[in-house]
């Protein structure tokens, strides 16, 4: 299943959950959090229950679209009920806001076990996306994930808005448009331990929705890097995540032509290809690029 964009529906929303799944997004996550004032988050849980519920098997373009919550933070008095009210309808995932480490992921964990059982859900079925950087504190933990105990880890994601917000930063790219040191290394190290951990590694949203030029830098940029996909916030930046994050077909060709080489001489340490030295990293690399498809 691919994994290339990730787009955020607001939970309170009746117009834009009945128009997400014609976004094309991979995931679709239903946001409790940012985008629901206190005041509407009971009505939003009950919507979300309903959304989830009437699309347990929402496809889309012939593949299935993911199903995810964001839930509200740990250090409110709201994430226990959005579980309760919307596990009935058997999301794919939990996405996690603000987590502080690890142990906020085994703390959703064990509540989910119960709740899974409660509803009939297979156990252990529900997986957990946590945004790893939302605080100082937060970030000096991402590590940690490469090696906790985490069964239900299903990726890991970071932001830019509440960690500048935390640390006062009045700027988060530099005069030329790249991050600035502070939150490239928390971008690296969401990659590096995702990579390490063997889960998806997602890449923060691009702010500016009406900035096609700079998201599809972004887009591209992300995967070049090694990310698996990212965060949208608008449906118009569904198309140009996927396009950025799908395989072209020169790309598939060439990666075709290196499988079937070590293929055919799997003895092999390096092979030459179209006048290239090509080793077994680069057969990971095709390998890789083949599963994008899948």
């Amino acid at each position: 299943m691919a994994l290339r964009s990730w787009l955020f529906v607001p939970g309170d929303s009746e117009k834009k959950l009945d128009k997400a799944p014609g976004a094309g997004a991979d995931v679709l996550i239903i946001d409790l959090e940012d985008s629901v004032v206190p005041d509407n988050k009971p009505r939003a849980r009950d919507m979300a229950r309903g959304w989830l519920q009437n699309h347990r098997q929402q496809v889309t373009g012939g593949k299935r679209t993911g199903r995810w919550v964001r839930i509200n933070a740990l250090d409110t008095p709201y994430w226990r009920d959005d579980l309760i009210a919307v596990m009935p309808g058997a999301p794919d995932g939990i996405m996690l806001p603000k987590a502080a480490g690890p142990e906020s992921v085994q703390q959703v964990a064990a509540e989910l076990y119960e709740l899974e059982g409660r509803n009939g859900v297979p156990t252990g079925s529900t997986k957990i996306l946590p945004l790893v950087s939302e605080t100082a504190a937060a970030a000096l933990t991402i590590p940690a994930y490469a090696t906790a105990s985490l069964p239900r880890l299903g990726g890991l994601t970071w932001g830019a808005e509440d960690l500048s917000a935390a640390l006062g930063a009045s700027r988060k790219r530099d005069a030329a448009g790249q991050w600035t040191d502070t939150f490239r290394f928390v971008r690296s190290q969401t990659l590096l331990t995702a990579h390490a951990r063997g889960v998806v590694a997602i890449d923060t949203l691009h702010a500016d929705f009406a900035d096609a030029k700079g998201l599809k830098l972004a887009a591209e940029t992300a995967r070049a890097d090694g990310f698996t996909g990212m965060l949208a916030i608008h449906p118009a930046q569904v198309e140009v995540i996927n396009k950025a994050f799908s395989p072209s077909q020169a790309e598939l060709d060439e990666a075709q032509a290196i499988v079937d080489a070590f293929a055919a001489d799997p003895s092999a340490g390096a092979l030459q290809i179209a006048g290239k030295m090509i080793d077994r990293p680069h057969l990971m690399l095709a390998q890789r690029i083949l599963g994008m498809t899948q």
